[in-house]
C-alpha cells in the first residue's frame, strides 16, 4: 500500500510522459479489480495503465520505483488465486494490448511472442506452418501467454507434453526499476549461469514484470486422435483406474477426471444424462501413429476396473466428449454460489488416498466439493461451492468452507503434494504456503523477492504474507 498522494503523483507524471491510456475513475477501473478467483479486494483505489509497447512498461515500473508506487501486472485477469487482484494505491498494468507474434522459426520450432497475446491465437499461428504450442489451460481461449507464464498454468494434455515452463525457453523482463533483461537462449540447450527463466515462470508478477517470451513448439503428431471416454459408478473407482493406466507401459496424451456432481450439472445445463452412466468418467486420449493400438490397450485396462468406454476418433465426437470437460472448468451455467478452486497435487500413487479424504472432508464440514483433475500428473481441483446466501456483506467465506480447505490442503501436504498445481498463491493460498516449504526455505524465497524487488512494489501482498 502506498502512501496517499503518491499514486495521484505518478499518475500525473505518466500522463505528462505521453501514455496514452491511464484510467482513475472508479467505473474505468472496475474491470481492473478482479480476477476470476472470487477474491474482493474492496472499496480501494487504484489507477491502471494499459500499456501499449514494452517502452510503457518501463517508463511505469521507473515512474512507479521513484513515487513508491506499487505496480500489479495483468494479463486477461484469468487467474483464480487473486494474483492479479488490485490492491490500495496500485497502479495496475494492463499487458492486453501486447499482442504481438513477432517471429515463428519453424525449422528451430521456436516462436517469439508478447506477454499479452491470446494462448489459443498462439496454437493457431503454430498450426499454421505445421507445428503446435503444447501447454492447453482450458482457458486458452481467454488466458493470455503472459498470465500462463505467470502462474506456470497446465492444462488437460500436461500429462504428455508438459506445462508451460516445459515449453519456455527464454523471457523479455521488466525489473522493478524498469530495467529490461532477456533471460534464457534460443537454443534448446543451453546452461549459462543461473536458470533465471524458470526462476521467472510461476512467480505471479512478485519478481519482473514478463514482456515477451521465446517458446518451444513441437510436430504436430501423426495419425489419428483417438479418444476414450470411460464411465465408473464412483469418483474413486475411476481415480483408481487412472493410476492403474500407467502400468500398461502407455502415456496418454490426455487423462482427465470429472466427478457425478460436475456430470448432474452439466445434464442439468445440457439435458443430458451423463450422471446416470456413473459418478466419475474419466476423458483419454491418445495420438501418435500408435494411437489406435495404445487407445485399445487402454481401453482394455479401464474395462478391467470396471469401467463402461466408448473409443472414438471421429473429430466432431471428440469435441462433444472435450467440450464436457471444457464446460466443467468454465461453469458457463450461473448458479448462486461462490467457487473457492483449489488446485492441490499429489504423487501419483496417493490419488485414490486424496480423493477419499476430499469426499470425507465435504461430509465432514457439510460444504460442497467437487472434484475435477488433471489426474494424470495428479492434479487435483477440489473445488468448494458455497451458495451466495452464506457468503458474508462484506464478502467473506462462512468458517465451515475455510476449514474443510485446511483439512484438505493438510492431507495433501501430507500425502507428500502441494497447496497449487497450476493456480499459483496470489492472495488466497498465502496462509499455507510456510506450511508446505517451510521456515528456511520460506525465509530464502522471501530474500529472492527482496533481491529482485528491494521496495516491495512488484505485485505486493501476493504469494507472501505481509510482513511474515
Amino acid at each position: 500500500m502506498s502512501e496517499p498522494g503518491l499514486l495521484a503523483a505518478a499518475v500525473t507524471r505518466l500522463r505528462a510522459d505521453g501514455l496514452a491510456v491511464v484510467l482513475t475513475g472508479a467505473a474505468e477501473t472496475l474491470a481492473y479489480a478482479r480476477d476470476r478467483s472470487g477474491h474482493d479486494p474492496g472499496d480501494v483505489t487504484f489507477a491502471v495503465v494499459v500499456a501499449e509497447s514494452v517502452s510503457d512498461v518501463q517508463q511505469v515500473c521507473r515512474v512507479a520505483s521513484e513515487s513508491g508506487v506499487p505496480v500489479i501486472a495483468r494479463g486477461a485477469g484469468t487467474g483464480y488465486a487473486g494474483g492479479a487482484a488490485a490492491t490500495e494505491g496500485a497502479i495496475i498494468l494492463s499487458l492486453e494490448r501486447l499482442t504481438a507474434i513477432t517471429q515463428i522459426d519453424p525449422e528451430s520450432g521456436v516462436c517469439v511472442v508478447e506477454s499479452g497475446v491470446i494462448t489459443a491465437d498462439v496454437s493457431a499461428a503454430a498450426r499454421a506452418v505445421g507445428l503446435r504450442y503444447a501447454p492447453d489451460p482450458a482457458s486458452a481461449a481467454l488466458s493470455t501467454i503472459g498470465g500462463n507464464i505467470a502462474t506456470n498454468a497446465g492444462g488437460l494434455c500436461c500429462v504428455k507434453y508438459g506445462v508451460t515452463r516445459d515449453s519456455v525457453l527464454a523471457l523479455d523482463v521488466v525489473l522493478a526499476g524498469g530495467e529490461l533483461i532477456h533471460t534464457g537462449h534460443r537454443s534448446i540447450k543451453g546452461v549459462s549461469g543461473y536458470d533465471l527463466t524458470a526462476l521467472f515462470v510461476g512467480s505471479e508478477g512478485t519478481l519482473g514484470i514478463v514482456v515477451g517470451a521465446t517458446l518451444r513448439l513441437l510436430p504436430i503428431p501423426l495419425g489419428a486422435v483417438h479418444t476414450i471416454a470411460a464411465f465408473f459408478e464412483t469418483a474413486e473407482q475411476a481415480t483408481a483406474a487412472s493410476v492403474g493406466l500407467f502400468a500398461s507401459g502407455v502415456r496418454p496424451s490426455m487423462l482427465e477426471l470429472i466427478d457425478g456432481v460436475h456430470l448432474s450439472r452439466i445434464d442439468e445445463w445440457r439435458g443430458s444424462s451423463f450422471r446416470l452412466r456413473g459418478a466419475g468418467l474419466l476423458l483419454v486420449q491418445t495420438d501418435g501413429l500408435a494411437g489406435s493400438a495404445e487407445a485399445a490397450l487402454l481401453r482394455e485396462v479401464l474395462e478391467g476396473f470396471g469401467g463402461e468406454t466408448e473409443v472414438t476418433d471421429d473429430p466432431r465426437r471428440t469435441e462433444e466428449l472435450l467440450d464436457i470437460r471444457r464446460w466443467t472448468s468454465q461453469d458457463q451455467a450461473p448458479r448462486p454460489e461462490i467457487t473457492l478452486n483449489e488446485d492441490l497435487a499429489v504423487p501419483r500413487h496417493r490419488l485414490v488416498e486424496m480423493v477419499r479424504l476430499i469426499e470425507a472432508t465435504s461430509a465432514r464440514f457439510g460444504v460442497v466439493i467437487t472434484i475435477l483433475a488433471h489426474i494424470g500428473d495428479g492434479n487435483i481441483h477440489a473445488n468448494l461451492r458455497i451458495p451466495s446466501s452464506e457468503i458474508g456483506p462484506d464478502g467473506a467465506l462462512p468458517e465451515q468452507a475455510w476449514l474443510a480447505a485446511d483439512a484438505m490442503i493438510a492431507g495433501a501436504l501430507e500425502l507428500g503434494g502441494t497447496i497449487t498445481g497450476e493456480h499459483g498463491i496470489g492472495m488466497l493460498k498465502r496462509r499455507w504456503l510456510r506450511a508446505e516449504l517451510g521456515d528456511v526455505q520460506y525465509e530464502l524465497q522471501r530474500s529472492l523477492k527482496t533481491l529482485f524487488d528491494p521496495q516491495n512494489l512488484l505485485n505486493p501482498g501476493k504469494v507472501f504474507l505481509p510482513g511474515r
